[in-house]
């Protein structure tokens, strides 16, 4: 997860509360997924950004999630994000967010 990104999440947290967040990821892989949640939930794992050291223990799904893809109007999902389900590997990223969540998230 980019610096912008990581300071942007802090601010919202400051702003509004962790327990209010929901971070929806879109990666691509189940590893850069799940290094993005790990980053919101205990903290920049590679200690360069402004969430290093910060455990805010969002809750963190990725969009494929059937917590998300139950909640999204179905023809929208169909038409934005369906035709990657295909080629992703929905089972792994699902795993490796959810293995992050469960070990650090606050507000699951």
């Amino acid at each position: 997860m980019d610096l912008e990104n990581q300071k942007r999440i802090k601010g919202f947290a400051d702003e509004f509360g962790p327990e209010n967040l929901v971070v929806v990821l879109g990666g691509a892989e189940a590893e850069a997924s799940g290094l993005a949640c790990e980053t919101v939930t205990n903290g920049d794992p590679t200690f360069a950004g402004p969430l290093a050291g910060v455990q805010l223990g969002l809750s963190c799904y990725h969009v494929v999630e059937p917590e998300i893809k139950n909640n999204v109007d179905p023809a929208i999902y169909d038409e934005q994000i369906s035709m990657m389900e295909m080629v992703l590997d929905v089972d792994a990223i699902v795993a490796e967010v959810k293995d992050y969540r469960e070990q650090f998230g606050k507000y699951v």
